[in-house]
């Protein structure tokens, strides 16, 4: 059982990744430059931002760029494969603009804890992308994920209030 849970952890890195880089991203051109928010300010039909300042065009491009990177690396060891990190990666990225999205129609601010959605939101994402592109998804490795990404999500989280990434401990 020990080895599945290493492989799920292994094949959804990418996603893990693409996930956490943009608070990276935001914290390094937050000192630099000004963010540029991917719905550039503009409201939904409620007269809610669609997304928020918190999700930048640079959040987005170093996420994917970051999950693609680790995909690569990973490629390198023959434990994953470029293309699959890839999919993986935009589809933790759009699961995560889709909870925000939700959240905001929620009236929900940036930022407000939303249990379970933020910590699942991306993984959907990830899940559903990979089922579109590859027509197949193991469900016991999914299934695995659901259950450890909450807590995992959590722990770094906290890591990243501590380190000073993020202004919430969530």
């Amino acid at each position: 059982m020990l080895a599945t849970v290493a492989k799920a952890l292994v094949w959804i890195l990418p996603a893990y990744v693409a996930n956490g880089a943009p608070v990276v991203v935001a914290s390094l051109l937050r000192k630099r430059a000004r963010l540029h928010p991917l719905d550039f300010g503009r409201t939904f039909l409620d007269g809610r931002r669609v997304f928020g300042d918190n999700k930048t065009v640079e959040g987005l491009a170093g996420g994917f760029i970051a999950g693609t990177m680790v995909a690569l690396v990973l490629e390198r060891f023959s434990l994953h494969g470029l293309l699959p990190g890839a999919v993986l990666s935009i589809g933790a990225l759009l699961g995560d603009l889709a909870g925000a999205f939700v959240k905001r129609r929620m009236g929900m601010k940036p930022g407000d804890p939303a249990p379970l959605l933020d910590q699942l939101d991306f993984l959907a994402g990830a899940f559903a992308a990979h089922f579109m592109v590859f027509r197949e998804l193991d469900p016991l490795v999914a299934g695995i994920l659901v259950l450890i990404t909450p807590p995992l999500h959590l722990v770094t989280n906290a890591l990243a209030y501590v380190a000073g990434l993020k202004q919430h401990p969530w």
